[in-house]
């Protein structure tokens, strides 16, 4: 009798692409027939019902993740010079490439005119309200919490950040004293990445259903009326994710564009399906530590930083949707003008959260500033969760082209990892427990 042959595992981003290769299709298709009972209760129902939950257990890593992951990142980095230059280098850099974002958007839009001739009839433009710009000092204090319960407990990444930085130094000026502490947190660490793991291997159904769902509502008929919008804005944000950013990497840090979009995809299938860069934190943590070799003691502050306050995805589609208002209103906002989106592009993303949707509220604050009128967002708002998981794309990758530079100009880069094209793979396998391990374990639980 020949002995069994195993079979390769597919990877787990295989697994995905096929799980939202299948959903987009199921949407389109459901979305052409509009059987009403599947569409309310398998769809509405069931896959909501999955596609939330996914998206809640992804969610649910953030917090815990970022905490023990930055103890331990400011715990390996053992310095505060050296985490202060990390912390610029990073600062800068987001700034920099969300003003070349949204200065790129406003260029190609202006070149194509999207919204000249738009016609606005039957489209409902009421009840959209704006919201009022903080300013940037109220935007900087409020980085410092008054209450570090209530921003774990609300998610409030800045104000997170903030507060264990100071905990991690407050801890390596306690020295010695502090090592149980900080085994305790490296510990939780490598606990909290098997959880992501676990959560992960369950990535393909959550995909599937979250595609599905959201092809099956929307469809594709919404397009049309505002084809040129679209249009302008995908050519806007693949050419700052393919160019731009790779632009950025090469110059910056010598590394080859082709492999970091290798090895960044897993995290980019997670940003399209979830549109929501929190969520997304624990697979671009992964990928950049992991697959690209980063060290933590640089990822585990790049990562959720970025997060927070890189939303290059998002500059863009607020630059391409004021040229487009512009256009459909017939207003000329001249250079001042802007000049003065790019601003408030730049400084709305710092401290908005990184969830689905923040683009729209974002831009409320934009169009205000430039006398647009606000009501004006109902034109794109039928393609906005569309264009939301597209953008999202983008915001991930910048978080990884920053994290990568700085991890390199810092030394704290592994090339082996970075030249492996398996390194940090996942097929499954390691989700299988170890019966052995399993049976230390219950032994010192019987014991204690």
């Amino acid at each position: 009798m020949s002995p069994r042959i195993a079979r390769p595992r597919l990877s787990l981003t295989t697994q995905v692409l096929i799980g939202m290769g299948a959903g987009l299709v199921l949407g389109v298709v459901l979305n052409l027939l509009q059987i009403e009972f599947i569409n309310t209760h398998i769809i509405g129902g069931l896959f909501g019902m999955i596609g939330r939950m996914f998206v809640n257990a992804l969610s649910m890593l953030v917090v815990p993740l970022v905490f023990f992951s930055l103890i331990c990142g400011v715990a390996g980095i053992g310095d505060i010079r050296i985490l202060g230059r990390v912390g610029g280098k990073a600062f800068g850099l987001y700034l920099l490439t969300t003003a070349t974002a949204i200065a790129i958007a406003i260029l190609i839009a202006l070149a194509v005119g999207p919204g000249q001739g738009f016609v606005m009839d039957g489209i409902d433009t009421s009840g959209v309200t704006g919201r009022e710009a903080p300013s940037v000092w109220d935007t900087l204090a409020a980085i410092v919490p008054r209450n570090p319960v209530a921003a774990f407990a609300g998610g409030e990444m800045l104000q997170i950040i903030f507060y264990t930085i100071i905990l991690g130094l407050a801890a390596l000026m306690l020295g010695d004293r502090s090592k149980g502490f900080v085994e305790v947190c490296e510990y939780m660490n490598e606990l909290m990445m098997k959880v992501v793991q676990i959560v992960m291997a369950f990535a393909p159904i959550g995909v599937f259903c979250l595609i599905a769902k959201t092809f099956t509502e929307q469809g594709i008929g919404l397009f049309v009326p505002v084809l040129t919008y679209v249009l302008v804005l995908v050519g806007a944000l693949l050419l700052h994710l393919f160019g731009t950013l790779m632009l950025f990497l090469k110059a910056l840090s010598g590394l080859s564009p082709l492999v970091f979009l290798r090895k960044i995809r897993p995290a980019q299938i997670f940003a399209f399906s979830t549109a929501s860069s929190n969520a997304t934190i624990p697979v671009t943590l992964r990928c950049v530590t992991e697959r690209m070799g980063a060290n933590n003691s640089v990822a585990s502050f790049t990562v959720p930083f970025g997060a927070t306050i890189n939303m290059d995805g998002t500059a863009i589609m607020q630059g391409v949707a004021t040229v487009f208002l512009a256009n459909v209103y017939g207003i000329d906002l001249g250079v001042g003008g802007y000049l003065t989106v790019i601003a408030m592009a730049v400084l709305a993303s710092i401290g908005t959260a990184g969830v689905p949707g923040v683009g729209l509220v974002m831009l409320t604050m934009v169009l205000g500033q430039v006398g647009l009128p606000i009501e004006g967002i109902a034109l794109i708002l039928g393609v906005d969760r569309l264009m939301d998981m597209i953008r999202t794309v983008v915001n991930i990758t910048g978080d990884a082209v920053v994290s990568t530079i700085v991890a390199k100009s810092e030394g704290k880069i592994d090339m082996a990892v970075w030249n492996d094209p398996e390194a940090g793979l996942i097929d499954g396998e390691s989700l299988d427990i170890d019966p052995v391990a399993e049976a230390h374990l219950a032994e010192a639980a019987r014991r204690h």
